[in-house]
């Protein structure tokens, strides 16, 4: 019996099966290896590659070499044959996908055949922590990879090896050599790490549903009980009561013995989301997948759900890759954030990934939002998404008064401050009563640019073709893009001059202001800057409801799903900054940001109010945003995407090229588009084809950046011209020159 093996491998041309000789141990048990990992021989070679079994057969008509070794089996044929769907539809390799299937800990690709399967291995200290800081004060340990190690070491008793690679930056090969120096001992065991340790949650119990709610909970569980696929849109507005609906058709399928999914789209929702459901069934059925948890607690996890332990699942999108059984519902809250589509390859959609999944197993999708996402409306609307809305607050709370504050008329009255009056007086009432706010400014640092008074220019990464940042925390000038940082210009390499001004503001800059204007005020930022560490996001949001903050200040990490029932003012620093994006989607995102941000107030008691400060009040989208009028905002949009045939009225393939090499890669652009041009041409193919030109951001990390842009409608016919479009690229053998493909990506900015 032969085995169809795919090699572990993003080269273009080796995503295929490769036919090899099962091993005799295996002969009448051989369908038992669809899904394992093997280590085979490949090509010249010396070392063992890795692969995955994707089928058996009886026969080949080549002459193979056997399977070396037989790994661990963690995909069973759905996830092949879903694997092999995503590869078609998103033009990337299938063990990519594969990928995201395993375990956390278990992708490295294994280089010799004597390494094997990564076990749970942890490390802990051999020696006295007393006696290893002797040391290395005294000299007698010099490594900075070894002392990093050993005192993360020290800070977290014991851990796993791969927890040290990722925290302490310390390789392997640093650990065993501490271990062959006796400062430190490996020994492998399975002990379950607990992320929700130490959470003291009170249990809740369910609530009683609104009309409404009890509508949507009925259909919903209606398909639960035929078994057929139906997909759903609760369409409610913040604090509707979205999550009590989920909560209590989880709480059916548990009953039922099913396996739930929860996606939720930001790291910062998680925790907040995850106490909601501990405190309502417990921790011992819940498993937790988002990527700040340690390498070995999403092992832990992961394995949770393989072993049919947790019953619900709750995660970022690769949650929806859980190794489930007996799946009930998958639900996606938030199901308008644009953190659903990856922006790395494999570029798939979690919601098209759920869609398929939920096809497959016959389960209702759940999609719900305040804001849906323009595509999933349309479909609603023409009655392929069945929609269930929610016009009310759960607690009979009002929604939020919202004004919106010109900052023209504020700088004609010569007020030159972030805040405009209004929301200084605003904040300085809140103050007064003790209640909270919540300050949103979608840019982080403290200035957004530096530039010449005197002759203009502006200081620019040396890597990418964006301007630097400025961080008053560490007064050095960042590069967002690539991480670049260099030290602050005081003098202009252009022309000399000391004319060297910060403009644009930032989060840091906020909060240095605030801290100016109401020195007595408590405040709490939250931005990528300030949750790099881990479970930061949590002891950020917990700090604000519990330790009495008065203003929370962040970008989009503070607009989503948060519900703090004392914050009753909210501010919108500036709300054009979404608008004056390179991008198709640009008025929909304002909307989106500008309603989800103002239903932070006023979900206690007290209602809330919301002030939108603004050089463009006459956009519509944030009129309607004003209004809170999805409906309106529907239908304005809706038209003009109709006219300018942008999605939903068409799909939209990105063709991406960077090089190093400025003439390299504007030469191939330009010959994919001619032989694109040309077969649609002659072949009279459907689609509209835009002309190579360089992307938005035209250069990053050193690397130059083209691309092409196709309107069309996603079918057989164009996934073939594709396809055969990269086949051309490969042709041209410009190894310098990379392409990636994205299908309906929903940042033009990417590529």
């Amino acid at each position: 019996m032969i085995a169809e093996v795919i090699i572990q491998s993003n080269v273009k041309n080796l995503n295929r099966a490769f036919d090899y000789q099962i091993p005799e141990e295996y002969e009448g048990k051989e369908r038992e290896l669809i899904g394992a990992r093997v280590l085979v021989p490949f090509g010249r070679m010396k070392a063992l590659e890795e692969g995955f079994v994707i089928g058996i057969k009886q026969s080949t008509e080549f002459k193979v070499k056997e399977i070396a070794k037989v790994q661990e089996k963690y995909l069973d044929e759905s996830k092949i044959v879903l694997a092999e769907w995503m590869a078609k539809r998103y033009f990337c390799n299938v063990s990519d996908c594969l990928k995201l299937m395993l375990p956390p800990g278990t992708t490295a690709k294994v280089n010799t055949n004597r390494t094997k399967e990564k076990s749970i291995q942890f490390v802990s200290l051999k020696k006295d922590a007393e006696e290893i800081e002797w040391e290395i004060e005294n000299g007698k340990l010099k490594s900075d990879k070894q002392i990093r190690a050993l005192r993360f070491l020290m800070e977290n008793e014991e851990a796993l090896v791969a927890d040290i690679e990722m925290f302490a930056d310390a390789s392997r090969a640093v650990v065993n050599t501490l271990c062959k120096n006796g400062y430190v001992e490996i020994e492998e065991k399975k002990v379950e790490r607990d992320p929700f340790e130490g959470k003291e949650i009170v249990k809740t119990e369910k609530l009683p549903l609104t009309a409404q709610q009890q509508a949507a909970w009925s259909a919903i569980s209606d398909s639960m009980d035929d078994m057929l696929f139906s997909e759903f849109l609760i369409f409610g507005v913040t604090g509707s009561g979205k999550t009590e609906i989920y909560l209590q058709l989880i709480e059916k399928a548990l009953k039922e013995e099913k396996t739930s999914i929860l996606l939720v789209p930001e790291i910062s929702l998680t925790p907040q989301t995850v106490n909601r459901f501990i405190a309502r069934f417990g921790k011992e059925t819940i498993a937790v997948l988002h990527s700040k948890l340690s390498v070995g607690e999403r092992y832990d996890q992961w394995h949770k759900i393989k072993e049919g332990k947790a019953k619900i699942i709750i995660g970022a999108r690769s949650a929806i890759f859980a190794p489930v059984e007996n799946l009930g519902i998958v639900i996606i809250d938030e199901e308008h954030d644009s953190s659903y589509k990856s922006e790395m390859a494999p570029r798939y959609d979690a919601k098209e990934i759920a869609r398929y999944i939920c096809k497959e197993a016959n389960v209702p999708l759940v999609l719900g939002s305040a804001t849906p996402d323009m595509e999933t409306y349309y479909r609603a609307k023409k009655e392929e998404v069945m929609l269930l809305p929610l016009t009310k607050r759960a607690n009979e709370a009002h929604l939020p008064e919202i004004e919106i504050i010109d900052l023209r008329e504020e700088l004609a009255k010569g007020n030159k401050s972030m805040l405009s009056t209004r929301l200084y007086e605003e904040i300085e009432k809140n103050l007064q009563e003790k209640k909270q706010t919540i300050l949103y400014l979608n840019r982080r640092g403290f200035s957004t640019f530096v530039m010449c008074r005197n002759c203009g220019y502006t200081v620019k990464c040396k890597h990418c073709n964006i301007n630097l940042t400025y961080h008053s925390n560490t007064n050095r000038l960042k590069c967002h893009y690539c991480g670049y940082e260099e030290k602050l210009v005081t003098e202009c390499p252009e022309c000399g001059s000391k004319q060297i001004r910060y403009f644009g503001t930032g989060t840091q800059k906020l909060e240095y202001e605030i801290k100016q204007l109401f020195p007595s005020a408590k405040t709490i930022r939250m931005d990528i800057d300030t949750v790099s560490k881990k479970n930061s996001h949590e002891q950020i949001l917990t700090k604000f409801k519990n330790e009495n903050i008065d203003i929370l200040i962040g970008t989009q990490m503070v607009v989503k799903g948060h519900d703090f029932p004392n914050v009753t003012l909210v501010g919108v620093i500036a709300a054009d900054g979404s608008l004056n994006m390179d991008d198709f989607r640009a008025n929909e995102k304002t909307f989106q940001i500008l309603t989800q941000v103002a239903g932070r107030a006023g979900r206690g008691k007290d209602r809330g109010r919301v002030i939108i400060q603004t050089y463009n009040p006459d956009n519509f989208s944030i009129e309607c945003a004003k209004e809170q009028n999805y409906e309106l905002f529907y239908e304005t949009e809706i038209g003009l995407r109709k006219q300018l045939k942008y999605p939903p009225f068409c799909d939209i393939i990105l063709i991406g090229f960077s090089s190093e090499n400025a003439e390299e890669v504007a030469e191939v652009a330009e010959k994919i588009h001619a032989y694109l041009k040309n077969r649609v041409l002659k072949e009279n193919i459907g689609i509209i084809l835009y002309k190579a030109l360089p992307s938005p951001i035209d250069r990053i990390k050193n690397k130059y950046r083209y691309r092409i842009l196709i309107k069309c409608k996603f079918s057989e016919d164009i996934i073939g011209l594709v396809n055969d479009t990269m086949e051309q690229y490969y042709a041209l053998k410009k190894k310098n020159t990379r392409i990636t493909i994205d299908v309906n990506p929903t940042n033009m900015m990417t590529l």
